[in-house]
């Protein structure tokens, strides 16, 4: 059977063939038109934005960290410098994968989980094209390593930075403080404009106080980069503007002295001219070199610091509250004359102990025996404690409590350091309030010769000293004398206010002339010979082992850190005073122990610094490092044997061993 096949339609063929190519031909134009028109739309339309954003991508507006202002003494001896460090830096603009980037750089540049975390954290908040520290204070090992591999790593580049430095190590450690790594708490609250190419922020002491005024104003600078962030020339600049230098009312050789008498020792040391409220000397030991922190404190470091029994990065000088012990007799006795309930003729009978009406409990004195009769002059002197707890009895916990804090006792000084301790001078209300309990009679008797629950810093301890010595006339302590940059500052170097004293000028006199005695006749004899000017003072023992009724101290039975503390308050010249020093020696065993320490601090001030004053090695008065041409390590070195030193004339006498009783006796 055969097969027909329909025969094709050769005209219909073509003409769907050449529909075909119409349409292709028409998609075809269609997407030219489609390109050809937003060629235009870039190219006509928006020519000037896309060059503008074009732009962007070539030039950077990078910021410049200004320099840190620097610290000097009184007298211009330099405290905390700037100097120049190696670090590695990174801007995300450079960078399509970051995490990748710091994971590779790890064992390149040692860097620590802390290091990594910290960057990441900052690089969150910063501008894109701002470059931040990933690693400060580079090692020659660390940028040799690099250098290998720095191909494998476009956008990380070894810059100079400037870094913080402390040419005294401890010295001044809990004055100054120490500069660190901006942390994200930080990051919450500063000015992130301000602080635009800055990695470093004040963290403890002056550094931490006056932050606004030792950091600058940052400069930007506009460059032309490649796609690798390679600068390839520079198109303009703005400069920024260093931090104000600080002057401190701080005197090193002063400072240098008192460190001495507690070498080895715990405890703290404060002087001020009373008269201004300037802080002569502050001194808390042991102490710790600040330098560890500023490019970040290693684990162990810190460990080792933070771990330690002595506490060394504990600030005794205004954050110890330790119970004041005698040195607060002398306010404690005005206030007696204050509220008339007592004169300087006023005796009471000391059988050595104090038995409130209808209690056989006995608050003793001291002294087993007794004084006999005493009067306020006496009672100053041999430090009488019975008579304090009798003029307690009279006063009240409330009046002594109004009285007390016109001295500053339970309140901040307001000091221009940060963290300071209030102390505590206790109350019926406080104790009501922190244990919900009643307060007792018997609290009222203690809190009269520095104990029971009453706590007081060394600071506070000088700065009432420093208004006994002024008659009743008010300062507040302070550090800074003196600013110099573009940022205006105000420092108050004068009394701003009285106490309200209803004695008169005769009985401030009385009280000065009583704690002459002390020094010449009574608890701080030990430091009466050879004297060139005459000391007003107040020796001070305050339990740390709480003694049970009926039993005495027994030292022996005790360890070192359970034996009392000593303490001494006072001024000098007693006549006109130009110099207020408290003395806390932990575990110093008697006040006599502490006036043995304040001795030659005393003698370098009025005497010795007039004739010879201390100066450090390498002694600089301007610039820092970078002008003076000195590294770090031979500054620092140069300046160790300085502070082992004291100039040959310079009367510095050793106090009593811990392990020996004060050299005169005396033990209150």
């Amino acid at each position: 059977m055969k097969q027909h096949f329909p025969l094709k339609n050769m005209q219909q063929e073509k003409r769907i063939y050449k529909g075909r190519i119409f349409f292709a031909i028409f998609l075809v134009a269609f997407f030219l038109l489609l390109l050809i028109c937003r060629y235009a739309y870039l190219q006509i339309v928006h020519y000037d934005d896309f060059t503008t954003a074009s732009d962007k991508n070539r030039i950077r507006l990078q910021p410049l960290a200004p320099a840190r202002g620097y610290i000097y003494d009184r007298n211009g001896v330099l405290l905390a410098d700037n100097y120049p460090v190696f670090t590695a830096t990174l801007s995300r603009a450079d960078v399509s994968d970051i995490d990748d980037t710091l994971t590779r750089l790890i064992p390149i540049l040692n860097l620590s989980q802390e290091d990594v975390d910290r960057f990441k954290s900052r690089v969150k908040t910063a501008r894109k094209t701002e470059r931040l520290a990933i690693k400060l204070n580079l090692t020659e090992a660390d940028i040799a390593k690099f250098s290998e591999v720095k191909y494998a790593f476009p956008g990380v580049k070894i810059e100079t930075q400037m870094t913080r430095y402390y040419p005294h190590g401890e010295l001044f450690a809990h004055v100054i403080g120490y500069v660190g790594r901006i942390n994200d708490k930080e990051l919450k609250s500063i000015d992130k404009d301000l602080y635009a190419g800055t990695n470093l922020i004040g963290k403890i002491g002056v550094e931490k106080s006056y932050e606004d005024l030792l950091h600058g104003t940052p400069g930007y600078e506009s460059v032309e980069a490649d796609a690798h962030g390679n600068v390839l020339r520079n198109l303009g600049r703005q400069n920024p503007a260093r931090g104000n230098d600080l002057y401190l009312s701080i005197d090193y050789g002063l400072q240098t002295i008192a460190a001495q008498q507690l070498k080895d020792r715990r405890g703290a040391i404060v002087a001020m001219d009373p008269r201004t409220g300037e802080i002569l000397a502050l001194v808390s030991s042991p102490s710790f070199n600040p330098n560890l922190f500023v490019t970040g404190i290693s684990t162990k470091d810190y460990s080792g610091l933070r771990d330690n029994l002595d506490q060394p990065l504990y600030n005794r000088a205004v954050q110890g509250a330790y119970p004041p012990g005698s040195t607060i007799k002398p306010m404690f006795g005005l206030g007696g004359i204050h509220y008339g309930l007592v004169d300087w003729s006023t005796a009471i009978s000391d059988p050595g102990y104090f038995s409130l009406p209808g209690d056989s409990h006995r608050f003793r004195d001291h002294k087993k025996s007794g004084h006999g009769s005493v009067n306020m002059h006496k009672a100053q002197i041999v430090s009488c404690d019975t008579y304090f707890y009798v003029l307690s009895y009279r006063m009240g916990i409330e009046k002594m409590n109004d009285w007390m804090r016109q001295f500053g006792f339970g309140e901040k000084t307001g000091v221009d350091l940060p963290s300071e301790s209030s102390g505590l001078y206790p109350s019926p209300e406080w104790k009501m309030r922190t244990r919900k309990s009643k307060w007792l009679k018997g609290e009222t008797i203690s809190v009269s010769i520095g104990q029971g629950a009453f706590t007081s810093t060394p600071l506070q301890l000088a700065m009432a000293t420093a208004i006994t010595a002024n008659k009743g006339s008010h300062v507040t302590p302070h550090v800074l004398r003196e600013t110099k940059g573009a940022k205006k500052f105000a420092v108050h170097n004068a009394p701003d206010g009285k106490i309200q004293f209803n004695g008169t000028d005769q009985d401030w006199t009385n009280m000065h002339d009583a704690m002459v005695d002390v020094i010449q006749s009574g608890t701080g004899r030990g430091i009466k010979g050879g004297l060139q000017y005459s000391i007003a003072g107040k020796t001070g023992t305050a339990q740390v082992k709480s003694i049970a009724q009926g039993k005495r101290y027994n030292e022996a039975a005790l360890s070192s850190r359970q034996w009392d503390h000593g303490l001494f308050v006072g001024f000098a010249p007693a006549d006109n005073p130009e110099i207020a020093i408290a003395v806390v020696w932990e575990n110093g065993r008697h006040g006599g122990s502490a006036a043995q320490i304040a001795r030659p601090i005393f003698d370098y001030w009025l005497v010795t610094r007039k004739k010879n004053p201390l100066r450090p090695a390498n002694h600089q008065v301007s610039g820092g490092l970078m002008t003076a041409g000195i590294k770090p390590g031979e500054l620092s070195m140069a300046n160790a044997a300085a502070q082992n030193a004291a100039p040959a004339s310079s009367p510095v006498a050793t106090p009593p061993a811990a392990t020996q009783p004060a050299d005169d006796g005396v033990t209150e």
